[in-house]
């Protein structure tokens, strides 16, 4: 009886671990899966890429440009084939030379050269003519345009991850400032209560703070749902679910701004918006020569080397030889085709006429943005000091009326007043900071140094 109580203590004991053990582990599966993943900008960039369709779409046709490129390039060189027939005709009866020594049967249909024919050759064709060449440069036009329109949009991708990146730490801040905001309007609700119950002030001191009080744990709500959708937004673009837990870093000491001159210097080396349109122009121009080639002839060139007789073999009867070549040339001469090359060269002109007008838009959009950028990030940067001090003074406003408030020398509206400043100044602050990055990046994105 006393063994069978302890192989029942045993057992359950072994059974009370194991159940320990799995609970520890799934609680420690559970604290890692909550831990929020550290998240750099630039590993938000490259996730981003890797997730978002825009950039994908971009980088799709920018590989299929280049195949296309490859292939009007090959089109240039000579083609090889293999080429193996076997071909029987019913015999008429008769016999001829049929090409061989001797006398054979003959074929009933006259196009046939023999009863029995075997053809097994190398064909080499080579096609040369000016649209060849054309339509060679307007495929490499073409990929310098698609390489061109995937740095554009993987520059917007890059400008748009920054904003949504620091929006997250700024939103953070602000529910954090609100949390703050309430707190004090909480302790300053409680000041007044005590003093109307000394008598100190009327019962409206009371309802104002209340009022206040009220409206900031509103603004806490507001800030937190703010929070909320930006991680969502940031989410969308980086991760499977959106609703993963990441952290990002604050945004750092604001950087000196280059010089108007090194901008604009670095924007004329290396704007994608440029070269796209440049590159359009010379797919254009080279699409006017693709069409007028169509007046200029072709010359066609073929080699054959084989075996093409009435036997499967090197030698045939009597040891003539059935293993030779034979090389052909033809030029083919355009000479009427009801003025369909004349409406086709219209036609890439008015082409060509469009693309030359889109780059010289381009160049003017890209002074004036330049010009906006830089003047918005220099402001911003100059901005960022102004509003530090303004949270400071406020901070010093609030505390001096807080305590002529203490004294009895200032009243509960004067505390809500100062209040609201104070709040009013570290949201400024927050957005500046935004607003700075959102314009370096813009500005860094013009430049090519993001």
């Amino acid at each position: 009886m006393a063994h069978r109580f302890c192989a029942t203590s045993q057992t359950a004991l072994l059974l009370a671990a194991f159940l320990l053990g799995g609970w520890t582990c799934g609680v420690a599966q559970q604290v890692q899966a909550s831990t929020p993943r550290h998240l750099t900008l630039s590993e938000a960039i490259t996730q981003a890429q890797a997730n978002e369709p825009i950039f994908a779409s971009a980088l799709a046709a920018q590989k299929s440009a280049r195949i296309d490129g490859y292939l009007a390039k090959a089109t240039l060189l000579p083609s090889v084939t293999y080429h193996n027939q076997m071909l029987y005709t019913q015999p008429n009866g008769q016999t001829n030379q049929g090409g061989q020594v001797g006398t054979q049967a003959s074929p009933i249909f006259i196009a046939n050269n023999a009863v029995h024919e075997y053809s097994s050759q190398a064909i080499v064709n080579e096609t040369v003519g000016l649209k060849q060449f054309a339509d060679a440069q307007v495929a490499s036009a073409n990929v310098a345009r698609a390489t061109a329109e995937l740095e554009i949009a993987r520059r917007g991708l890059v400008s748009a991850v920054v904003s949504l990146y620091y929006t997250v730490s700024t939103t953070q801040d602000k529910a954090r400032i609100q949390s703050e905001a309430f707190a004090e309007a909480r302790s300053f609700t409680a000041l007044t209560q005590k003093r109307e119950a000394a008598r100190e002030v009327a019962h409206a001191d009371v309802v104002k703070a209340q009022l206040q009080m009220q409206q900031k744990q509103r603004d806490v709500a507001d800030a937190n749902i703010a929070a909320d959708k930006a991680r969502l937004e940031l989410g969308v673009l980086l991760f499977p679910d959106p609703r993963s837990a990441y952290t990002t870093d604050p945004p750092a000491a604001p950087p000196v701004l280059p010089t108007r001159e090194e901008v604009n210097q670095l924007a004329s080396k290396n704007n994608p918006e440029i070269r796209s349109a440049l590159a359009a122009v010379n797919a254009a121009n080279a699409g006017v020569k693709s069409a007028k080639a169509a007046y200029l002839p072709d010359l066609g060139l073929n080699f054959t080397y084989g075996i093409d007789a009435p036997q499967f073999a090197k030698h045939g009867p009597d040891g003539v030889p059935n293993l030779g070549y034979s090389i052909s040339g033809t030029v083919d001469i355009p000479v009427w085709d009801w003025l369909s090359t004349q409406k086709r060269i219209k036609q890439s002109e008015i082409q060509r006429d469009v693309a030359t007008v889109n780059l010289t838009a381009t160049q003017r959009r890209l002074i004036a943005t330049l010009e906006e950028s830089y003047a918005e990030a220099a402001t911003a940067r100059d901005q960022l000091d102004l509003l530090d001090q303004s949270v400071h003074t406020a901070d010093e406003s609030l505390k001096l009326t807080k305590l002529r408030y203490a004294a009895g020398e200032s009243t509960a509206l004067e505390v809500v007043d100062a209040q609201n400043s104070y709040l009013a100044a570290q949201t400024a602050e927050a957005d500046g900071v935004v607003r700075f990055e959102t314009a370096l990046a813009a500005l860094q994105v013009l430049t090519g140094n993001l």
